[in-house]
């Protein structure tokens, strides 16, 4: 099997190597982390490292289902630490493990210990991994593809960057379509069988939640206005009035547990001018734009909230923390804050009409500090052009890294 070249992951893990501190990998189910550990151990293997400094236990695999007791597994592999040698200790799905962090912790304080641990996203985004780890982890927060990656993946030959992108889109950037050949049937199949598992497995079963009807209809009516400023209240009355009974609390908890499984993020929104977060609605996007589409019925007025998911999974991968730019007037797409910058997003479809560019560009205009802003757009036609300041660029060769 060819495993896919996902490089900032694995310089992530090189760059932590060997320190004493647990290295933590969540995302999404069948996101890739379990194949992110085989191509690091690979490049340890391949640095020198001897395959009997290395263990790799799956929980998922009943193969080791004794040891999902703390005491049995730290006994287990306490019994084959290598004497004054780095042992590199993979424990996949570890909330299989009853108390583990009490297993990881004794692992952990050893000097020649470098523990790497995945496990449900569910656990590991509410707040309780950080609990149970408190300051004594660093977490790497895994995707699925990005356009670069999926394109990178393709096999079939000659394609435009245009109907790579519409394969993007269609087919999911989960990992393992990329090997079902890109047959429709196959690859909606197994989206549905991963959104039923998220579900079931991390939202119904950690929130002990009765009425899965209701929490389908939310997930939906999320999925369908992805890109939209909601609040808990608008989608009970909205579902209210399409028959769904469901009140402002149990919307807000099926949202904790939606956002929580990582099948939607949330984006809070930032007032501009005074620099502050602000708590009442947010947006939300899908982990994956062809899971999205498998479910709800898109139109075509949603190209510009698709391209706004897209984009904003993307300055997640590359580090940002993403918010929705609020001004007194109006509202930029994303506000990108990293610790070395700030950038300002506008993501359209098209803007090759006058009075489209010019609704673009005004947001943009009335923000009064010079940090860099961008309007990205499926544009071929004048693409690479700059609006007293504001660089026009097209959002493919942006994803791909070809332009700012």
């Amino acid at each position: 099997m060819v495993k896919i070249n996902r490089s900032e992951y694995l310089d992530w893990l090189i760059r932590w190597r060997g320190r004493q501190i647990i290295k933590v990998v969540s995302g999404v189910r069948r996101c890739g982390k379990s194949t992110m550990f085989d191509i690091f151990r690979s490049y340890l293997l391949n640095d020198g490292v001897r395959q009997e400094q290395i263990t790799m236990l799956n929980f998922e695999n009943i193969d080791y289902e004794d040891l999902t007791d703390y005491k049995k597994l730290y006994h287990y592999m306490n019994e084959r630490l290598l004497p004054d040698q780095m042992n590199y200790i993979f424990l996949d799905e570890i909330q299989h493990v009853a108390n583990f962090e009490k297993a990881v912790d004794s692992l952990f304080i050893k000097e020649n210990c470098d523990v790497y641990i995945t496990g449900s996203n569910a656990y590991f985004m509410s707040g309780e991994l950080a609990t149970l780890l408190s300051g004594r982890y660093v977490e790497l927060k895994m995707l699925p593809l990005s356009f670069s990656e999926f394109c990178g993946a393709l096999t079939e030959t000659g394609l435009s960057m245009q109907q790579k992108f519409a394969r993007y889109l269609e087919f999911s950037s989960f990992p393992y379509v990329t090997r079902l050949g890109l047959e429709q049937r196959d690859a909606k199949e197994y989206l549905m069988d991963i959104y039923h598992t998220v579900l079931l497995k991390d939202v119904v079963a950690r929130l002990n939640i009765s009425d899965v009807t209701s929490l389908e209809n939310v997930a939906k009516f999320m999925l369908h206005n992805i890109g939209n400023l909601v609040s808990p209240t608008k989608i009970a009355n909205t579902l209210k009035s399409q028959g769904t009974k469901v009140d402002q609390k149990t919307v807000d908890k099926y949202l904790r547990g939606l956002t929580d499984s990582l099948l939607l993020y949330e984006a809070g929104r930032y007032n501009i001018k005074g620099k502050q977060y602000l708590t009442q609605q947010s947006k939300y996007y899908a982990v994956d734009i062809g899971l999205r589409n498998v479910l709800v019925r898109g139109k075509d007025s949603d190209v510009g909230h698709i391209l706004e998911n897209i984009v904003y999974l993307e300055l997640l991968r590359r580090g940002y923390r993403v918010y929705v730019g609020q001004l007194n007037d109006g509202e930029v797409d994303f506000v990108a804050i990293s610790p070395e910058e700030t950038i300002y997003y506008q993501v359209a479809a098209t803007t090759l009409e006058e009075s489209t560019l010019e609704r673009e560009l005004a947001p943009l205009r009335k923000i009064q500090d010079n940090y860099p802003k961008y309007l990205l757009t499926l544009d071929e036609l004048f693409n690479n052009v700059d609006y007293e300041g504001i660089k026009k660029r097209n959002v493919l060769e942006w994803l791909l890294k070809k332009s700012e």
